[in-house]
């Protein structure tokens, strides 16, 4: 995003301030280290695959809850998944996927929060339309091209603007885009590799109560706001192995993204003006590595499996630096660990025009409950799916799919303890209780062979 730290807006300080009649106010570390310590401290929004990773890349693969994607090649959603598919893919293909997310997220203060007096925050879960266009084209019998346009990470939380947790979070928005060429070689009726590159955006729109003057409760209460944005280059390789007998083996991975993200820092609702903050935090998104399984028992049955890791331990803390300054605002401990999931899918060729699916996935946290936060109140998952596929007899060049997932939040306990260090941080008040949630996701797509 374009800084505007030098720009002066009705605002106000986050914490105590020291303040002479009639003087505007100034500033103080220790306020501007818990606002920026409780916006960035996880400036992550829960996305519903493990972390805020966001799974739903494709109706097809929702039905059978994304299991076995590195070795199931529906169509050209494969160039994400795994690039090597591509080269099974006949002639050009054109898909078009967009899913509907609805969690429903809530807190349960446990009483000892220090502000729960305020309430649970409602219904924390924000709705959000995910979309992704993948494109591939065989060049020769060997070498493909393929392009995926999609989203791997955001989604977001939205609490009550007064809570029990309002100076921990109230909005957190994450948005990612990905633009990842890719290329496949068939090396043999056995053997097919991929690899491609990711140029992906982030950015992050975060606010959480800011104070005047604690301790609380205080008239002069308003908001703080962080808003920043980056740029950056991973990679993706992919290797797909026919094993013969109805059985294939995929193996994807897809590289670590660093991002430093660059923006400001504003207050509004205090009677007083001063000028934005601008401020970055270095972020290391995670790498992934996928083994998946195709296996067709018959001409009209087929079972998927995959176990899939994700390196969050890329996120042990995060670090918010007032550039300004270029002295360190805060220091979060995150302590993010790696975490695992588990699919298993079935598909069943009904007709020549219908084919059903339905899968089960297990998917682990990297969210240890000591750190987990309102904004991100990630827990394990269970996914339960259904999907189906129509393809029109005689050789038309389309076909459409639709899928259908619940997911079940195993309760996340948290009790996040007051700073004890200045009463301007100390107004962050401790948080204590248990989140609960679930999930509905609606996917459809449409496909064309050209």
């Amino acid at each position: 995003m374009k800084r505007q730290s030098g720009k002066a807006r009705t605002t106000g300080d986050s914490g105590g301030v020291g303040q002479s009649a009639g003087a505007a106010p100034r500033l103080r570390p220790g306020p501007l280290a818990l606002l920026l310590g409780g916006i960035f401290g996880a400036a992550v929004a829960p996305a519903w695959s493990a972390g805020f990773q966001i799974q739903e890349q494709s109706a097809s693969g929702l039905g059978v809850a994304y299991s076995g994607q590195a070795a199931a090649v529906h169509d050209a959603g494969t160039v994400f998944w795994n690039p090597a598919g591509q080269s099974l893919l006949k002639g050009s293909q054109l898909m078009a996927s967009i899913a509907y997310i609805a969690p429903r997220t809530r807190f349960h203060n446990d009483g000892t929060s220090t502000y729960g007096a305020l309430g649970n925050g409602g219904q924390g879960g924000v709705s959000a339309w995910v979309p992704a266009v993948y494109a591939s084209w065989a060049l020769d019998p060997r070498w493909s091209l393929g392009l995926a346009v999609n989203a791997p990470y955001g989604l977001s939380t939205e609490w009550d603007t007064a809570w029990a947790g309002q100076f921990h979070a109230i909005k957190s928005e994450i948005k990612t885009l990905n633009l990842n060429p890719t290329v496949a070689y068939r090396v043999s009726d056995a053997l097919s590799l991929g690899a491609g590159l990711s140029y992906q955006q982030i950015k992050a729109t975060l606010t959480n109560g800011a104070v005047l003057a604690p301790p609380f409760p205080s008239s002069l209460v308003g908001l703080g706001k962080v808003e920043g944005d980056d740029w950056g280059w991973g990679y993706n390789l992919g290797a797909l192995i026919d094993l013969r007998q109805g059985t294939r083996v995929g193996a994807t991975y897809r590289s670590r993204i660093k991002y430093r993200i660059e923006g400001d820092l504003s207050f509004s609702g205090f009677p007083a003006a001063i000028p934005d903050r601008p401020i970055d935090a270095r972020v290391t998104l995670p790498d992934t590595f996928s083994l998946g399984v195709s296996h067709q028992f018959n001409p009209s049955t087929r079972l998927l499996a995959d176990w899939t890791w994700t390196g969050w331990s890329s996120i042990p803390e995060l670090k918010v630096v007032d550039t300004s300054s270029g002295g360190e605002v805060s220091s979060t401990n995150l302590s993010f660990r790696n975490s695992w999931r588990l699919g298993l899918g079935v598909e069943y060729r009904v007709s020549e025009p219908w084919l059903l699916r339905a899968g089960m996935a297990f998917d682990k946290t990297p969210v240890r409950d000591a750190y987990r936060t309102p904004r991100l109140p990630d827990a394990d998952k269970t996914w339960f799916s259904l999907g189906m596929r129509y393809t029109p007899t005689g050789g038309a060049p389309w076909w459409v799919d639709v899928g259908y997932t619940y997911i079940l939040l195993k309760d996340g306990s948290s009790s996040l303890p007051a700073p004890d260090a200045t009463a301007a941080e100390a107004a962050r008040g401790a948080l204590s209780g248990t989140y609960k949630g679930s999930v509905n996701i609606l996917a459809a797509q449409a496909g064309w062979r050209f």
